[in-house]
């Protein structure tokens, strides 16, 4: 139902539009989720890549600190790479996994 008088005052639902807009009340809907994490597949190889190589870098960054700081082999080292590579797996599974809403 637009006004067809030549004038450039909008219709009715125009402004009803533009009002709920202002309003908030026409929000669109959020799009869903992939996977817990969102984003596209290249951002989230991405990040699954950097937070193993991180957490395995620290790891190993500790283990030669105590090393040198304890005048020992590289026994810190050799500890503290496995607990590195576990902890970049806990981090891939707490971002790939299922969240509670997801699981019904």
């Amino acid at each position: 139902m637009s006004q067809d008088n030549g004038g450039s005052d909008p219709s009715f639902e125009d402004r009803l539009t533009i009002a709920r807009r202002k309003q908030g009340l026409d929000v669109p809907p959020k799009p869903p989720e992939q996977d817990g994490i969102g984003g596209s597949p290249w951002g989230i190889g991405a990040r699954i890549g950097v937070e193993l190589v991180s957490a395995l870098v620290v790891a190993v960054a500790i283990g030669y600190g105590l090393d040198r700081v304890f005048h020992t082999a590289p026994i810190f080292t050799a500890v503290f790479v496995p607990l590195g590579g576990a902890a970049g797996v806990v981090n891939l599974w707490r971002a790939m996994a299922p969240k509670q809403s997801d699981r019904g």
